[in-house]
């Protein structure tokens, strides 16, 4: 399993709180189109990401990052530019 792999599943289970519809995750899935979430469940979510993987995710960044595959690619840009 590579670090990336690793990652995704780490995701994925920050995302399980916050995934209501129990939607199945794939790099494709959107927060806002598939997993429906407002801009409250958005902040919270950042910050469950922020706290686990000790990175800050700019507003900038967050604008940008629209499906569980960005978020993935972000965290590991992030914790390899730390």
């Amino acid at each position: 399993m590579t670090d990336r792999d690793q990652t995704f599943d780490k995701v994925a289970e920050l995302i399980a709180p916050f995934n209501k519809k129990e939607i199945a995750l794939t790099e494709e899935t959107s927060f806002a189109g598939d997993l429906e979430w407002d801009s409250l469940t958005v902040m919270d979510f950042v910050a469950a990401i922020e706290d686990e993987f000790d990175i800050l995710i700019t507003m900038n960044m967050q604008a940008e990052i629209e499906t569980v595959g960005q978020l993935v690619d972000a965290v590991e840009e992030l914790r390899n530019d730390g």
